[in-house]
């Protein structure tokens, strides 16, 4: 789903084979900055539910729905914007990490070659031997893992290269519509010993959408949508 649309902003809702629900909006390419991310913003909130939906945030700067007792984790670039929600956890503090309601998203155009460029910042020696330098697609898959991985964590600090561990790339998912196995990825997040909480194993899957790259970290024991 990479149509350019100059003019206009569409809205896409989904579930991913994975659980969890997507919403995503995007276009409005004459627009751009802070007018077009508020724009897309309230269109989010508007639409989909009786009511407005009020964003806002947690102290550690997690994002959540009012009234909304669930999982939620933005991403935007470039013209895209989009909402991972998960299942009602009222039995979870979401301002804290549990696996329960642990997941996050995020998003990087295709073609954005700066990634390559800094992957020694976010990528640990045996990633990078793992990720070759010269596979942009690659390189945009890990920098969107980290970034999901890092928001699933709910924990400021972590170390990218060492408490956010790749240990198998998802393959991108070029019609996330269509059924069938997907090629999903392995991760692992490690917390400082301080917060008492053992290493977790997560789950990595990425789509295509709007010439982007998605990424969604989710815990094996998050709550889930059916399919």
């Amino acid at each position: 789903m990479d149509e350019r649309f100059p003019d206009e902003f569409v809205t896409w809702h989904h579930k991913t084979p994975i659980g969890v629900k997507i919403d995503e909006v995007f276009g409005m390419d004459s627009k751009s900055g802070k007018v077009w991310l508020e724009l897309a913003r309230q269109i989010y909130c508007e639409q989909g539910e009786p009511n407005y939906r009020v964003m806002e945030h947690f102290n550690n700067g997690a994002p959540f729905l009012e009234g909304y007792p669930g999982r939620i984790s933005i991403t935007h670039t470039n013209h895209f914007f989009a909402v991972a929600t998960l299942p009602k956890t009222p039995e979870t503090d979401l301002e804290k990490f549990s696996p329960r309601s642990s997941m996050g998203i995020d998003a990087e155009s295709l073609d954005r070659k700066q990634v390559v460029k800094i992957r020694e910042k976010f990528l640990s020696d045996k990633e990078q031997e793992m990720i070759a330098e010269d596979n942009l697609q690659e390189n945009i898959l890990a920098w969107t893992s980290k970034e999901a991985l890092y928001k699933a964590a709910m924990t400021p600090g972590l170390d990218w290269k060492n408490d956010l561990s790749i240990i198998r790339l998802p393959k991108l998912d070029e019609n996330p519509e269509a059924r069938g196995e997907r090629s999903l990825g392995e991760a692992l997040i490690t917390f400082p010993a301080e917060t008492g909480i053992e290493p977790q194993s997560m789950v990595l899957y990425s789509y295509e959408s709007y010439g982007c790259c998605v990424t969604i970290a989710l815990s094996p024991k998050a709550a889930k949508f059916g399919k």
